[in-house]
């Protein structure tokens, strides 16, 4: 599955990135790669949360 990811370089150093198509789905890194091992981790989570209607 593709999913668009946004990512921006922190004023304070690192990175951070958010996924549009998930509200609330953002994750923030050191480095790019610790970023991207975030995001994946980050939108598993956002994918699995249980929504009580």
């Amino acid at each position: 599955m593709k999913i668009k990811t946004i990512i921006h370089e922190a004023e304070e150093g690192g990175f951070w990135a958010e996924v549009p198509s998930i509200p609330g789905c953002a994750t923030q890194g050191e480095t790019f790669d610790e970023l991207m091992e975030n995001i994946y981790e980050a939108v598993e989570a956002c994918l699995s949360v249980d929504i009580e209607a």
